[in-house]
Parts: C-alpha cells; sequence; structure tokens
C-alpha cells in the first residue's frame, strides 16, 4: 500500500502536493481498474451506523417517557381509590370501602386488583394494574390512605 494524489494519481511523490495533498491508501495492482481508494465510502459507513445509534437512543428515550407516564397515571389512580375508600370506610362516604376504590380507580382507567382494610374504621391499602399495551405489562400503583395521625403521637 502507498499513497495516491488525489489531482495527477501519482503515487509516493506528487509535484502539486501543496494545492491537492494526498489520499488514502491504495493497492498497486488495482491501478488499471480504475485505482480507488480503499477507504472509500468509509465515511458513509460510520455516518450510517451513528445515525442508527442516534436513532436507537431516541426510540429509548421515547420508551422510557411512555413507562414513566403509565408509571405516574397508576400511582395517581391509586391514590386517589385509597383515598376514596378511606372515606368510605370511615363513613365519610357511603358504601363499602374496596366497591368505593375500585368504582375509583375504574374511573381512572385503572383495574383494583387488591384491597385489605388495615384498620377497621380508618387505614385502606390498595393495588391497582393500568393496561398500558406495552410488551412488559401493566404499570402497577399501591397507596395507602387514612386520617392523619393524631397530635403528640409521633
Amino acid at each position: 500500500m502507498t499513497w495516491m494524489c488525489g489531482q495527477c494519481g501519482s503515487f509516493g511523490t506528487c509535484t502539486r502536493r501543496s494545492r491537492c495533498g494526498l489520499r488514502g491508501p491504495v493497492d498497486r495492482r488495482a491501478r488499471g481498474s480504475g485505482c480507488r481508494c480503499a477507504e472509500g465510502g468509509s465515511g458513509t459507513v460510520l455516518a450510517l451506523g451513528l445515525g442508527m445509534v442516534l436513532i436507537l437512543a431516541c426510540a429509548a428515550l421515547v420508551i422510557l417517557g411512555q413507562a414513566l407516564a403509565a408509571s405516574s397515571r397508576a400511582g395517581a389512580a391509586a391514590d386517589l381509590a385509597a383515598l376514596a375508600g378511606a372515606d368510605a370506610e370511615r363513613g365519610l362516604r357511603s358504601g363499602a370501602a374496596c366497591t368505593t376504590a375500585q368504582g375509583v380507580a375504574e374511573l381512572n382507567g385503572a383495574a383494583l386488583t387488591d384491597c385489605t382494610v388495615e384498620k377497621p374504621g380508618s387505614t385502606v391499602r390498595v393495588t391497582v394494574e393500568l393496561d398500558t399495551g406495552a410488551p412488559w405489562g401493566p404499570a402497577v400503583g399501591r397507596a395507602r390512605a387514612g386520617p392523619p395521625p393524631a397530635v403528640g403521637s409521633g
């Protein structure tokens, strides 16, 4: 392998070196068949590779954003369902705690998967699932609600 001038096609030394410069390694045997540079097209391959990396990174960010949004919606649905269930358990709202929590979860597009009254008359714990249609499964939200702690109980 040697160097070929980009202007005159001479190998090694070029009288016009200051104007044209030398370009990539060339196989001397290929001189008669057009004498192409051995590195021809490598920039294109590099640009395509970097483009694919950029596209994959953007796709990963979109998927991550969708997962975070679904997680947030599931958490909000669980919070609202737990609050409604706790209000029903304390008698501030009509109906049974878990039935009320299920209705509120459904209004938020989630399905109630677990409802437990921890302390009769006060605290409710719920778990909801929000179907995202994603291959990794539904988003899960968990919440616990009840009356505020008594003053001085720490």
